[in-house]
């Protein structure tokens, strides 16, 4: 099975290339909003981590230019695609955002969790979901697009972005912030009056999108995916960029 898919990868019609990127240059959303994925280069500002790595490597086979379109959240990157601003994304999947994308298996697995005080009387994850508790998220990402069907009691405070997500609950004076692990856990570090909730509310799948209406691609892209975690490009890429402790997805079964 893998070994069709790497072949059905590594030699890819020429139509998929017309497919995917109509322009004849592969426009790609980068959300700088999830670090784990996506980091600016400290000296051009350019893009840089696994997402990044991706494109370029999708460029090569296709022969395709890539240009990177760039966004400080995954809830704009959505937006802009309903637009037309892009050929290809790097997002959590989720039931409302492939109304309008179409996905690949995931490439990683994150898990979303909470940041509170330290002195906070919260300490599981079931603690939150209570009346009166105030959970700062960043508007449109994939922690907020699953909270807002998964609580019942605790109310959500969309920030504009993750990273404000952060800001919001400690000027607000908030009962939580949800988001990726990783960057929760930097910042409790930074921040010795905060911590993280042990535990996960979510497994945050992060796939490859493409419009809806190029499902003709689909299968190229789902295979090339797959080449990408069983050869260990994805590995190497969150490996290079500091964010080893994030975990490739398994097999797409």
């Amino acid at each position: 099975m893998l070994r069709s898919g790497l072949a059905h990868a590594q030699t890819p019609p020429a139509e998929i290339a017309r497919i995917l990127a109509p322009s004849g240059t592969l426009r790609v959303a980068i959300n700088f909003g999830n670090p784990v994925l996506a980091q600016r280069d400290p000296a051009t500002g350019a893009p840089r981590g696994v997402s990044a790595e991706l494109a370029a490597e999708l460029g090569r086979r296709l022969g395709l230019p890539v240009q990177f379109v760039t966004y400080d959240s995954a809830g704009r990157v959505t937006d802009a695609g309903k637009q037309g601003a892009w050929d290809l994304c790097f997002l959590a999947i989720d039931p409302v955002r492939a109304q309008g994308i179409l996905f690949s298996a995931p490439y990683v697995v994150i898990e979303g969790t909470y940041l509170v005080l330290q002195a906070s009387p919260l300490q599981a994850i079931g603690d939150v979901d209570r009346p009166g508790q105030r959970v700062a998220v960043g508007r449109g990402s994939a922690y907020d697009l699953y909270l807002t069907r998964a609580l019942r009691h605790a109310e959500l405070v969309r920030a504009p972005s993750s990273p404000e997500a952060v800001e919001w609950f400690r000027r607000d004076r908030l009962d939580a912030a949800a988001g990726v692990k990783q960057p929760l856990v930097d910042y409790a570090r930074a921040n010795p009056d905060t911590r993280v909730i042990p535990g996960r509310f979510m497994v945050i799948e992060q796939a490859v999108g493409i419009p809806q209406g190029r499902d003709a691609a689909l299968p190229w892209l789902r295979a090339f995916v797959e080449e990408m975690k069983a050869s260990g490009f994805v590995a190497r890429g969150l490996a290079a960029s500091g964010q080893a402790d994030a975990e490739v997805a398994p097999p797409a079964t």
